[in-house]
C-alpha cells in the first residue's frame, strides 16, 4: 500500500524536488506525493509540482485566523487521499506555524528539515544566527514535528563545516546540498517503517 504524501510548501520548492526525484527514481518505494500546497502564490515550488505532474492547490492565508487556515489545509489534504492515520506531511519551505489542532491530527506523521544542528538555532535565520554565534560546525536537521518552533524528535543530522570569511549565502547554499540528501533519506526511513519515536529519541531500525 502506497503512503501518500503532501508536501506543504512557501517558497522554490528545491527540497521537494529533490522528495520527486528520488520517488520517480524509486529510491524512495511505496509513496507517491498526493498534492503539493502552498501558501503563496507564484512560487517555483508550484513550478516544480507541475514538471513532476503532481497536483498542486494555492491557499492563501491573507484575512484568515490560523486555525481556520490549518483547517482549510487539513480539509484539502484529506481530500486527496492524506489521511491522518496513513498519510505523511513534508514541510519544504513553509513558512507557516502550524497550529496544535493540526500537529495533534497528524501526531507522528509530520517532518521538517531545518537548516541548523538543532537544537541549536531554531527559527528564522538559523545560518545567520550560526555565524553570529561563531560555530565552526553547521549543518541541518530533519525532525518530528511538535506544537512547540522545531523541538520535536530528531530524525537524522548532517554537519557542514564553515568556512572563515564565509557569508550567510554562502553557508546556507551548502547546507542546502546537505538538505537534499537528507529529506529524502529521512522519508525513505519513515515511508519503509523504519522510524520509532522512544520519548525525545528516534530509534532508527537496520
Amino acid at each position: 500500500m502506497s503512503c501518500s504524501i503532501g508536501v506543504l510548501v512557501s517558497g522554490r520548492g528545491s527540497n521537494l524536488d529533490a522528495i520527486l526525484k528520488a520517488i520517480k527514481s524509486h529510491w524512495i518505494k511505496g509513496a507517491k506525493v498526493a498534492i503539493v500546497i502552498s501558501s503563496k502564490p507564484g512560487v517555483m515550488a508550484l513550478e516544480v509540482a507541475k514538471r513532476y505532474g503532481v497536483p498542486s492547490e494555492v491557499i492563501p492565508s491573507e484575512g484568515l485566523d490560523r486555525s481556520t487556515y490549518d483547517t482549510k489545509i487539513v480539509e484539502c489534504l484529506r481530500r486527496y487521499g492524506v489521511e491522518p492515520d496513513s498519510g505523511l506531511i513534508l514541510l519544504a519551505g513553509y513558512m507557516r506555524l502550524l497550529t496544535l489542532d493540526f500537529v495533534s491530527t497528524y501526531k507522528g506523521r509530520i517532518l521538517n528539515i531545518h537548516p541548523s544542528l538543532l537544537p541549536s538555532f531554531p527559527g528564522l535565520n538559523a545560518q545567520e544566527q550560526a555565524l553570529a554565534y561563531g560555530v565552526k560546525v553547521a549543518g541541518c536537521t530533519v525532525h518530528f514535528v511538535i506544537p512547540e518552533v522545531d523541538a520535536g524528535p530528531i530524525i537524522v543530522q548532517e554537519t557542514v563545516k564553515v568556512m572563515e570569511g564565509d557569508t550567510v549565502e554562502e553557508l546556507s547554499n551548502r547546507i542546502l546540498k546537505k538538505e537534499h540528501v537528507l529529506f529524502p533519506l529521512a522519508v525513505k526511513l519513515f515511508v519503509e517503517g523504519k522510524l520509532r519515536i522512544n520519548g525525545r529519541r528516534v530509534i532508527i531500525k537496520a
